[in-house]
């Protein structure tokens, strides 16, 4: 299926997390979630932020809402197709508010260790090949994270206080207060995002994790 998610606020256990609330996030450049909510992409590829040079990045959460980040952005790092789209992308940040409009739900991820796997898969990210190879050989340890997602968008944005705890290099932030994800809505119908998933599992190998 492929409609909204549903509002399950009501039938929520008392003890547990409510399937209709999202705190966790992940900071991903704005434009690329402009690209993720296009359904232009489906796929991150990641390393890590400094402050987790130690241990890298890891998906940590199978949800998570998309943290629009304008930090270390560079229009020469991005695929040509989306450098035009940084001044729109630009236009919306306002100092001090994160605008939250997105929700993802992990769809597969791959550990790559072979760089020249990464360029069959250049079509479902965004970066140009010299940051993929940069991010690659971080550290000099290399590989990557190529994570999928399905992208669905909130009803209506929610802005939220940047407070100083979630700024920096760093990937995962948890949110003080939950975030309402009822009612979002795919970006991606069921059948063209199993074919990219398809498509990535052709170029990379079955997901981390699957039989």
């Amino acid at each position: 299926m492929s409609g909204p998610i549903p509002d399950s606020s009501a039938h929520a256990p008392d003890d547990g997390p409510d399937p209709a609330r999202e705190r966790t996030a992940l900071k991903e450049w704005a434009v690329l979630c402009d690209a993720l909510a296009a359904g232009d992409v489906v796929a991150m590829v990641r390393k890590g932020g400094i402050r987790e040079q130690r241990a890298g990045f890891s998906v940590r959460h199978e949800r998570f809402l998309l943290y629009p980040t304008f930090f270390h952005e560079k229009a020469a790092e991005l695929q040509p197709r989306f450098r035009e789209r940084l001044a729109a992308s630009h236009a919306r940040n306002a100092p001090g508010v994160i605008r939250v409009e997105l929700v993802a739900t992990v769809a597969g991820v791959w550990a790559v260790h072979d760089l020249g796997r990464l360029r069959a898969i250049e079509a479902e990210h965004g970066l140009a090949w010299p940051a993929v190879e940069a991010r690659f050989h971080y550290k000099s340890r290399p590989g990557v994270q190529v994570v999928a997602v399905r992208v669905a968008r909130l009803p209506a944005p929610v802005e939220i206080p940047e407070v100083r705890r979630y700024l920096g290099c760093v990937s995962w932030v948890a949110l003080d207060a939950a975030v309402d994800v009822a009612g979002a809505t795919p970006v991606l119908a069921d059948e063209p995002m199993a074919r990219r998933v398809a498509s990535l599992s052709a170029a990379l190998g079955p997901p981390d994790g699957s039989a």
